[in-house]
């Protein structure tokens, strides 16, 4: 690991999954190689299946292509986009 290194984590709230997951999903496909780990979650049960869900992305290279992801992801309506940045290097 270099020293310095950064982790960059985005946390993403859609709000209306139905409505809005074909969008944030074009641009989690557009910008794969800039992904290297993706968690979805979302209330789920026998009875219910929440019309809300929540996205963690771990970010991988470039910072130029995260900072686009992460400002086209901010446009869409019904999403929220909130980071996070660890200083992993030692």
């Amino acid at each position: 690991m270099k020293n310095n290194a950064l982790t960059v984590i985005l946390g993403i709230s859609v709000f209306d999954r139905a409505k809005e997951a074909g969008h944030v999903q074009t641009l989690l496909t557009r910008y794969g190689c800039s992904i290297k780990t993706r968690l979805g979650l979302h209330e789920v049960n026998d009875e219910f299946c929440s019309q809300s869900g929540l996205i963690l992305l771990e970010l991988f290279g470039d910072p130029k292509e995260q900072e686009k992801l992460e400002q086209k992801l901010k446009v869409i309506p019904g999403v929220e986009v909130q980071k996070m940045v660890f200083n992993t290097g030692m």
